[in-house]
């Protein structure tokens, strides 16, 4: 129960919650722009620009009003990269993809009720060119989501006083489907995909969409965090962590570091029933014997 401290409470609930309704509107409105109003007979090209322009206006917009509840994640990629830099724990996370992916699919639902059949067509699932290969379209996801997700934790750090970060990622989405769109559909959100693929049921090489996104959204984290702007904290633990591996064993012990406070070190000994507090007492023992020892043979 220790993994989910602090989930029951009304705070975490609520960024739950905004997680859901901002992948339902994310994906509801951006799904909208890849409808083809054209007659069925005389049908037209998707406008790109359009397109692109909808799902990066709608996360500016989604940034906006929930960053400050639930930090907008609004993409299960985005969280798993926030849990591997240790910005989330992973319970939370559950609830948080959980609910994205409840709200992709809700949202892709109504739309798809709303919308005249003639026209819905693949309700904007997302699939690789028929032209690419299965790896093109992974490498494609990859590097989208990579640009991404840089974005996010460079447009969000304090130190850097740059754009607003709801515009600099929302241009960051556009950037990404003005490019990817006729590669892969430039999904960059497992769920985005997850929602028109329940509904219409297309799940043909849907796996790209979970595997490209995570993998790049996990590196591009890794390498903002630990590479680009280190944490000083936590590359002061893992210099620690380094120290301490490195240390030599002494018989059953190993060698303490020196700046332990006090404190620390008092309660191993203190503690009843540690080895430490065993070795005190035989310790004891030992000089009392050769106190003796001593008096006897000056006697």
């Amino acid at each position: 129960m220790v993994a989910f401290k602090g989930v029951w409470t009304q705070s975490f609930w609520k960024a739950v919650s905004v997680e859901f309704v901002g992948s339902l509107l994310f994906v509801f409105i951006g799904l909208g722009s890849t409808v083809n109003w054209t007659s069925a007979d005389s049908p037209q090209p998707a406008d790109l620009v359009l397109i692109s322009l909808c799902f990066g206006y709608g996360i500016v917009t989604m940034v906006h009003c929930f960053g400050h509840i639930s930090g907008a994640h609004i993409n299960p990629a985005v969280t798993i990269a926030f849990v591997c830099t240790r910005k989330i724990t992973l319970a939370k996370s559950v609830f948080y993809i959980i609910a994205q992916c409840l709200g992709s699919i809700l949202g892709a639902g109504v739309l798809y009720l709303i919308t005249p059949r003639d026209i819905i067509g693949n309700l904007g699932a997302t699939m690789i060119n028929d032209r690419l290969s299965i790896g093109h379209g992974l490498l494609i996801e990859l590097i989208i989501t990579f640009q991404l997700v840089f974005t996010i934790y460079a447009s969000c750090d304090p130190k850097n006083q740059g754009m607003i970060p709801a515009l600099a990622i929302g241009i960051s989405v556009g950037f990404g489907h003005l490019f990817a769109i006729n590669y892969t559909g430039a999904s960059m959100n497992p769920a985005r995909s997850l929602g028109p693929a329940v509904i219409v049921w297309k799940w043909d090489n849907h796996w790209i969409y979970w595997v490209g996104p995570i993998i790049g959204a996990i590196a591009a984290a890794a390498a903002y965090e630990y590479i680009y702007c280190p944490d000083t904290e936590f590359k002061q633990h893992l210099k620690e962590a380094l120290e301490k591996a490195r240390q030599k064993s002494r018989g059953k012990y190993t060698e303490v570091d020196d700046n332990r406070s006090q404190v620390d070190t008092e309660d191993l000994v203190l503690k009843p029933g540690t080895i430490h507090a065993i070795n005190i007492e035989q310790g004891e023992e030992n000089k009392e014997k050769d106190s003796a020892s001593e008096i006897l043979s000056t006697v």
